[in-house]
């Protein structure tokens, strides 16, 4: 029984009756081999027939398994064909693709192309020339007349744009910035004339300086100091200037500092 699974299993199964039937004789020979002295009575011939039940349904459960085994092998055969089936669509789409993309790189190269034609080729190998005027028309090396006025159109509207630009800016009323300054100028001492002192104060002068109120504060034993108010342009007049200007004054200006300065 071993032997014939083993045989079954490896795929050896020619004559299923022809097998069957030996297997048969093969169990009977050996009951009869067995030392069974008296065939005809009741207990031995059942034992006979018990055990060949026994065999035929060992063989019966045996084909059962090598009929699973071989179903399973079948569809695991189905199974690796439809995938190669399938493997070999996708080559061949893949195969498709390619000689596609092949055929636009090679029409993109020959467009790019600078190598002459068979025919410029054969009039070359001939001894033939084409003459200059035949050239130019056909190589362009600087760009058509129509190429070269657009350019020009489109830099002379650049150029009108930046001009109008620029006349708008220039009409355009510009911010000045002005700043508040408050100086305090000291005398030399108290027999200085402040009258004549706010005169050299007020005496300077410049584009975009505008003096303001002024008055007279007590600093200490008799003192006393100017204090003057100015509106100047921050681009025109500085804090230096004023300073160097005033304390020019010698003779009535001992210092000049800055108050306050605000810008307005």
């Amino acid at each position: 029984m071993a032997a014939l699974a083993e045989a079954m299993k490896a795929g050896i199964w020619f004559d299923r009756s022809k097998v069957e039937s030996a297997e048969d004789k093969y169990q009977e020979y050996l009951v009869r081999g067995s030392g069974v002295k008296k065939a005809g009575t009741q207990s031995s011939g059942g034992e006979v027939s018990q055990q060949i039940a026994e065999a035929r349904k060992k063989i019966q459960d045996t084909l059962k398994e090598s009929g699973s085994s071989s179903k399973s092998s079948s569809e695991d055969v189905e199974s690796l064909k439809k995938q190669v089936k399938d493997l070999t669509g996708i080559i061949t789409n893949m195969n498709k693709k390619f000689e596609s993309l092949e055929s636009r790189l090679s029409a993109l190269e020959g467009k790019g192309s600078t190598t002459p034609s068979k025919p410029a080729e054969a009039a070359a190998q001939n001894g033939v020339e084409d003459s200059d005027e035949d050239s130019d028309s056909d190589v362009d090396l600087f760009g058509s007349d129509e190429e070269e006025e657009d350019n020009e159109e489109a830099e002379r509207l650049k150029q009108e744009r930046i001009d109008a630009y620029k006349a708008k800016k220039s009409k355009k009323p510009t911010l000045i910035a002005k700043s508040n300054i408050i100086l305090d100028v000291k005398p030399w001492s108290d027999e200085t004339d402040m009258a004549e002192l706010e005169k050299c104060v007020r005496s300077v002068q410049t584009d975009g300086l505008l003096w303001g109120a002024s008055k007279l504060v007590k600093i200490a034993y008799g003192v006393q100091k100017l204090q003057i108010t100015c509106v100047v342009e921050d681009d025109k007049v500085g804090t230096d200037f004023l300073e160097e200007e005033i304390t020019a004054h010698e003779e009535y200006v001992q210092s000049v500092d800055i108050a306050a300065f605000n810008k307005i």
